[in-house]
């Protein structure tokens, strides 16, 4: 990945995606910016007596997202499986 990339992204991206993704990559392509992203292991709030345990990874989603000074943005999104183990149902 590219260090100089990767640096100037996090800081045009929100805030909020930081807090729940980890960007994982940046490429750049012709007139095209691809950022991977991954949902960090953080376990979402749930009621009380439930427990959620991570399961892997959905497949991944593409976003088309505004552009960067005439470049395409495209995210490439990651988010995480998790389990109820109460219910044994993957949200």
């Amino acid at each position: 990945m590219q260090d100089g990339y990767h640096s100037l992204i996090s800081l045009l991206l929100p805030d909020f995606i930081l807090d729940f993704f980890e960007l994982k990559g940046v490429r750049k392509e012709e007139d095209v910016f691809h950022l991977d992203l991954q949902e960090v292991n953080t376990t979402p709030n749930v009621p009380d007596g439930e427990k959620l345990l991570s399961k892997g990874f959905f497949s991944t989603i593409t976003v088309q997202d505004f552009p960067i000074r005439g470049h395409k943005v495209f995210l490439h999104i990651k988010r995480r499986r998790w389990l109820n183990t109460s219910t044994n149902k993957v949200a």
